[in-house]
């Protein structure tokens, strides 16, 4: 069975690898799925201020959690079964940190997104993630809507004559 990581950071864009290994599975991939999530590195302020790491680390693994609630509602409603792994650092290190520790054969990226993966959901992070990875890594575009080039089709409709 395929072990494929998911790279998720809370926004609807993000969404976009969920929703294309639901459509592998659909389709008779037989797979089970890390949800990934990258947090950035807690301030020097934020340091200074709580004085316990462990009450940063805590935060920085619910504040992940919930950030990947509606990737495992997907998953849950599909019956896809998962594991959820939150890293804090740098977002394309992380990642194959997530994906080696994890054991995965095969790591999805959205093409867009926000947050502390943003970069790597929009250019020289996921650049790094696929040339650095040692399994494969799908980057799934979204899928933009095709109402505004209807309209310009309807405009360029041959006039009678």
């Amino acid at each position: 069975m395929l072990k494929i990581l998911i790279a998720v950071d809370g926004s609807e864009l993000s969404l976009d690898g969920v929703h294309h290994v639901l459509n592998l599975v659909r389709q008779g991939l037989q797979a089970t799925v890390v949800l990934g999530h990258v947090q950035e590195p807690a301030t020097l302020y934020e340091l200074v201020t709580a004085r316990d790491p462990a009450l940063i680390a805590a935060a920085s693994l619910e504040a992940g959690q919930h950030l990947m609630a509606s990737a495992c509602a997907l998953l849950d409603a599909a019956g896809v079964p998962y594991e959820t792994d939150v890293g804090v650092g740098d977002p394309a290190h992380t990642l194959l940190e997530l994906i080696e520790r994890s054991g995965c054969d095969l790591a999805v990226l959205g093409a867009q997104g926000h947050g502390a993966l943003s970069s790597v959901l929009m250019g020289s992070v996921s650049q790094e993630v696929v040339r650095a990875s040692r399994v494969p890594v799908t980057v799934v575009k979204h899928a933009e809507p095709l109402e505004a080039e209807g309209d310009d089709l309807a405009d360029e409709a041959p006039r009678g004559g």
